[in-house]
């Protein structure tokens, strides 16, 4: 066992549990785009929202079917420009 333990790593978080200002302006009904990860991006639009926006159910588009996402999961949502 290490001697000087400065931190207990094992309960921090690996990514931010508090919603970017996006999610926060997110409400139901709205059209997004949704990156998933690097180059990879779709449209869909908001099911439902957390009252703490922490949480957002999309409904992808071309039948992708509906997912839930956290904002920790490390996904970005942006609201879908025209």
């Amino acid at each position: 066992m290490a001697r000087y333990r400065t931190k207990n790593m094992d309960d921090t978080p690996l990514r931010p549990e508090t919603p970017d200002a996006q999610w926060k302006s997110l409400q139901q009904g709205d059209r997004v785009s949704v990156r998933l990860a690097p180059g990879y991006e779709t449209g869909g639009r908001v099911d439902a929202v957390t009252a703490d926006h922490t949480a957002v159910w999309v409904d992808l588009d071309g039948g992708r079917g509906r997912t839930l996402l956290h904002c920790s999961d490390g996904v970005e949502i942006f609201p879908h420009t025209n």
